[in-house]
């Protein structure tokens, strides 16, 4: 089994999952999608962004084949205005690789995260293991619970 302390902590807290081994180059989502032979609709993508004011970072996760919406965002955060972080400043930020930045890294970090809702109507979704390589199937409302992360509609 593959293990890290993403696989150790899911499995500290008895939550059921499952961990596939990608390639450890950096894979798009939609890469990732052909790789496990799923619906890239079901892969999520870690998007880092910054609010205008001080504050807490925000990984917005959506599925691999959309985009976040910068404003909806903002507006389910109650933000004027986010800005997405470039590659450079997603791995000073997260202290993670871009191609393996994931909130279940990231718990006592202080991040604050936000899951399209697509998720919700899904009985398991994929998403980066908290590095490259490694990739988490697990249940939406487990992620949602474990990461006390905001559910809305934010990518198109």
């Amino acid at each position: 089994m593959v293990k890290n302390n993403v696989t150790r902590m899911l499995v500290s807290k008895g939550i059921p999952f499952q961990a596939f081994e990608l390639p450890t180059e950096k894979l798009s989502g939609l890469e990732a999608a052909q790789i496990l032979g799923v619906d890239p609709e079901s892969v999520f993508k870690t998007i880092v962004s910054t609010r205008a004011q001080r504050g807490k970072p925000i990984l917005a996760l959506v599925p691999a084949p959309g985009e976040v919406d910068l404003k909806i965002l903002a507006r389910v955060l109650g933000e004027k205005k986010v800005f997405l972080a470039s590659q450079k400043e997603a791995e000073r930020i997260t202290g993670l690789q871009v191609g393996g930045i994931s909130p279940l890294a990231l718990l006592s970090r202080g991040f604050q995260v936000v899951i399209d809702s697509s998720a919700e109507s899904l009985g398991e979704i994929y998403l980066s293991g908290g590095q490259r390589g490694i990739n988490i199937r697990l249940a939406p409302h487990d992620l949602i619970d474990l990461t006390n992360a905001r559910v809305g509609t934010i990518s198109r």
